[in-house]
């Protein structure tokens, strides 16, 4: 039985599939972690953790979505048992903590669009983010005034995302043509841009010279698995919303490969874009470019604002234009993000999906306002760091044990497989049963390590534990919440959710 709703074509499932993946973290992450980790041959381990971690992840919680067409916990609740419905609201949890930060780093580019007319940072881009713009507190615990800059930049920014999903998929297709397809177009013109310019290919050289002694690293290969992970928006949850409402016999592997292939073109470009334009800003300083690389939230409003100002040719219009990218690419992973919780939520709230989404655009809103206050910026650097060292990865874990070995991979591959024009292999249910659980216990056993010999960021023990807390709370608050919801008999709540998926599996021999 298929759903009312549907994705009116293949392509606007891929597109949407594509904005879902392609974020921020494109954008900078993967060129840092790509350079800290052997240059040029990181894309060894990278393309290898795409094949057999990423797109295998990818096509399981996609496929599994499409097979209950339900949202997260409802898809656990339905194809495996009650028990583990709380699993999909530890997702929900995760999503909701994940996006109320993430929606203020949003909220900053916003703001940067006007700053970026004006250029308003002047000669020190770094004093006017950290003192001007933010008014940063001195220490984690001093909390501040709110800043209503970044509020108002907030609620733009929510009202843009609100406006993409109000009316669920039927929005989001016609907004993903805009939203992914425009950074795309502004990334193509900031790499023609980059590359021209004095001491570019030193940045570039920067980039991709290959360390090839990297490899013999156990953490680099770590790193392109978590980056694989980061990157592809895996443990979210969206693509399992998503899939809900595929057309019956949807060549889910063909959709998958594209989405995340183009996935890594567009890291990979970013990257030319990003080094490019460092390597100028190293030859108008006289700073080795090993200096004026920086991590994340540094790069996009301190050292691009730096080099924007030192163009040639109407630096104005270059600071505009990455701005608009940078916050289409962040209202597109948002939306991606609220819309999943949003169809989450729909199988157990009796609520009109335009007003479930501005519930859930509200709720969020109001959670992040933390991050809006003058010591924000200290939570949202820690937070972030415990969400992506270890919450989101153990989601990871408990997905792949649980599909992998209580539905069965080999179940969900025949159903993927009916319809696949290229059907999968016998080497998906070894990826997922064993190999990703394996790579991503590693990774976290490793981010522990590390945390316990220096605590992150120097912050006191008490705000660690705050980032403890989260770690072990969220999954805490997901049980009760399971039990609220999926406890008792459940006898009509299964019937509703199971109504909504097909039959039964297909029953087809594998195609090996």
């Amino acid at each position: 039985m298929s759903t009312d709703v549907q994705w009116s074509s293949r392509l606007t499932f891929i597109l949407a599939g594509i904005g879902a993946a392609i974020g921020l973290g494109n954008l900078w992450r993967f060129p840092y972690v790509c350079y800290d980790n052997g240059g040029g041959a990181f894309l060894i381990p990278y393309i290898i953790a795409l094949l057999v971690a990423g797109i295998p992840l990818w096509l399981m919680e996609s496929a599994f979505g499409y097979r209950a067409r339900a949202g997260v916990p409802g898809s656990f609740r339905m194809l495996i048992g009650r028990k583990t419905a709380w699993i999909g609201w530890l997702v929900v949890i995760l999503t909701i903590i994940l996006m109320a930060y993430y929606s203020v780093i949003m909220a900053w580019g916003v703001n940067y669009i006007g700053f970026a007319a004006t250029l308003a940072w002047g000669s020190d881009p770094a004093g006017f983010f950290y003192n001007t713009f933010l008014r940063l507190s001195p220490d984690i615990f001093t909390l501040g005034g709110m800043n209503w800059l970044v509020v108002l930049g907030a609620l733009i920014s929510w009202t843009a995302v609100y406006v993409s999903i109000f009316r669920g998929i039927r929005s989001v297709e016609k907004v993903v043509w805009l939203t992914v397809l425009l950074p795309w177009a502004f990334l193509i013109v900031m790499v023609v841009r980059g590359v021209t310019l004095p001491g570019a290919f030193d940045g570039l050289s920067y980039y991709l010279t290959p360390d090839f002694a990297a490899l013999m690293r156990p953490g680099v290969w770590v790193a392109a698995f978590g980056q694989i992970f980061y990157s592809l928006s895996i443990g979210m949850g969206i693509m399992i919303a998503y899939a809900k409402f595929l057309p019956d016999r949807h060549d889910l592997v063909r959709s998958g490969l594209l989405i995340c292939i183009a996935n890594g073109i567009t890291s990979f470009v970013a990257g030319i874009a990003v080094f490019s334009t460092l390597g100028y800003l190293a030859h108008t300083t006289g700073m080795p470019v090993s200096e004026v690389v920086e991590g994340g939230i540094e790069l996009a409003f301190v050292v691009y604002p730096a080099a924007i100002s030192l163009l040639p040719l109407a630096p104005e219009i270059f600071g505009i234009l990455f701005f608009v990218m940078f916050v289409t690419l962040a209202v597109d992973s948002i939306f991606a993000a609220v819309e999943g919780i949003s169809i989450s939520l729909q199988d157990y709230i009796a609520a009109p999906p335009v007003r479930l989404s501005a519930m859930v655009c509200v709720g969020i809103f109001l959670a992040a306002l933390l991050f809006m206050t003058e010591g924000g910026l200290y939570w949202l650097d820690l937070v972030d760091s415990y969400y992506n060292s270890f919450a989101v990865l153990i989601v990871g874990i408990l997905e792949a044990v649980v599909i992998g070995h209580l539905y069965g991979a080999g179940r969900l591959r025949r159903f993927m497989n009916a319809s696949a024009s290229r059907p999968v292999g016998r080497w998906w249910d070894v990826s997922i049963g064993y190999l990703v659980p394996a790579v991503l216990i590693v990774a976290v056993a490793a981010n522990l390590v590390d945390r316990i010999a220096a605590p992150y960021g120097g912050y006191p023990p008490l705000a660690q534990a705050a980032g403890w807390a989260l770690v072990a709370g969220a999954p805490i608050a997901a049980v009760a919440i399971s039990r609220r919801f999926d406890g008792g008999p459940g006898a009509a709540r299964d019937a509703d959710i199971a109504a909504q998926a097909r039959p039964a599996d297909p029953g087809e021999p594998a195609r090996d």
